[in-house]
């Protein structure tokens, strides 16, 4: 269930019947959907609730789900009612939320005003007009268990032997049965040795023996190119996120500068006693 919510067994509706409500021809935040002796829930509230709720809850049917959440408003206003107050720990945990909403409002109205589509256009043209791509490789291998078995091979590649073909009808690894092919990669997504081979060979070049953790290996590059840059959509979330986190961290920055933060050093109310959940309970 959602948090906030308990799901509670049907009470007497006897005990929770609202009292009739005025029919409001433009309801706003304050309309009242429902009063519990008295005491009124809104239909900011029930907004409000809906608007935090999982996506599953998400997916039910309006008038289902208006009606779930307002029998929860309601049982919770029932329970509630039998308090005088909060105590100490749900009040402290109270004072955390009020500061941590306070905090998302003032980020909210940053991000509005700091990540625009000008914004993003800058830092994309930033980051990428002088993209110079990364090296991509597209190549072929044939595995092998032993050393003299792949001498072999490349002896039978050097008289003019198909790559492929040999693959197919030696190659221990994978890729055998399709003629060796790996397809595209870039640097780092291979063992280093397999690598190291593969940059130092040009276009249509096969390697001489080289040995991995897997075994030994004749490594054909088919071809190379550069990586291009993304396109502005492709990257528009996460620049818009860079935008986001440095204006945030700036704000903290300046707030930090400009407050007088004080930090008491005392014994005993540290690390040590933070799981000590006595302190706050009555």
């Amino acid at each position: 269930m959602p948090k906030g919510l308990t799901f509670l067994p049907s009470l007497a509706l006897t005990a929770m019947m609202a009292l009739p409500l005025a029919a409001e021809t433009q309801p706003d935040a304050s309309t009242v959907v429902a009063r519990v002796n008295g005491d009124e829930i809104t239909l900011g509230h029930v907004i409000a609730t809906v608007a935090v709720l999982p996506a599953q809850y998400q997916q039910a049917e309006d008038d289902v789900l208006f009606d779930f959440v307002l029998e929860q408003l309601i049982q919770q206003q029932l329970l509630g009612q039998q308090q005088d107050g909060l105590n100490k720990q749900n009040a402290l945990t109270l004072d955390n939320e009020k500061r941590s909403l306070q905090a998302v409002q003032t980020v909210a109205a940053l991000t509005e005003t700091v990540v625009t589509d000008e914004a993003i256009q800058t830092a994309y043209d930033a980051q990428f007009n002088e993209f110079a791509g990364e090296d991509e490789f597209d190549a072929s291998h044939i595995l092998v268990e032993t050393e003299e078995k792949a001498k072999a091979l490349k002896a039978q590649l050097d008289d003019g032997a198909d790559f492929a073909e040999l693959a197919r009808e030696n190659s221990t690894g994978p890729s055998g049965p399709n003629g060796g092919a790996l397809g595209w990669f870039g640097k780092g997504q291979m063992v280093p040795e397999f690598e190291g081979a593969v940059i130092a060979l040009e276009k249509g070049q096969v390697s001489n023996p080289v040995q991995t953790q897997f075994g030994w290996h004749l490594v054909k590059l088919n071809d190379k190119r550069k990586t291009e840059a993304p396109e502005l959509d492709a990257v528009r979330n996460e620049l818009a996120q860079t935008i986001q986190q440095d204006a945030i961290q700036a704000r903290i920055d300046e707030l930090t500068q400009q407050a007088q933060i004080e930090r008491p050093t005392l014994d005993g109310a540290g690390p040590e006693v933070m799981r000590q959940l006595d302190l706050i309970q009555e």
